[in-house]
């Protein structure tokens, strides 16, 4: 599956009880249909992201990157703190395309030498409104 939208925050890596790395991530992404009665909804996924192959892309991934993302969706449940039941999607990336969006990226992305793992970059002049 591949998803495409905005980090809604900096990535960070975590280390498991396995001493093996993951880079974890939020992505937002934006649809828009009509209604029965021709008004445009506007409508807001979030994916908590992972990604396993290198922790070197998440000096890339900051906040408000546009991203292109390839792997799978799972879903989560849990009861919060409030005991109201929750849900969330875990997007498990096995490909990440940055399409900028973040001066913070640019600039490492220029700087970065060390192409490990699937991380390619592409200025676009799309801009997704959130």
């Amino acid at each position: 599956m591949n998803i495409t939208g905005r980090l809604t925050r900096d990535a960070e890596v975590r280390t498991t009880s396995q001493d093996k790395q993951v880079v974890n991530f939020s992505v937002a992404t934006n649809d828009s249909y009509k209604n029965k009665q021709g008004e445009r909804i506007e409508q807001t996924t979030y994916f908590d992201c992972s990604y396993w192959i290198t922790p070197n892309v998440a000096r890339l991934l900051t906040k408000g990157t546009l991203v292109e993302l390839t792997g799978r969706v799972s879903t989560r449940a849990w009861t919060g703190n409030d005991r109201e039941p929750r849900a969330g999607l875990n997007f498990h990336t096995s490909q990440i395309k940055l399409h900028g969006g973040s001066r913070k990226a640019e600039t490492v992305q220029a700087t970065d030498n060390n192409n490990k793992g699937k991380v390619t970059a592409e200025q676009t002049e799309d801009d997704l409104p959130f």
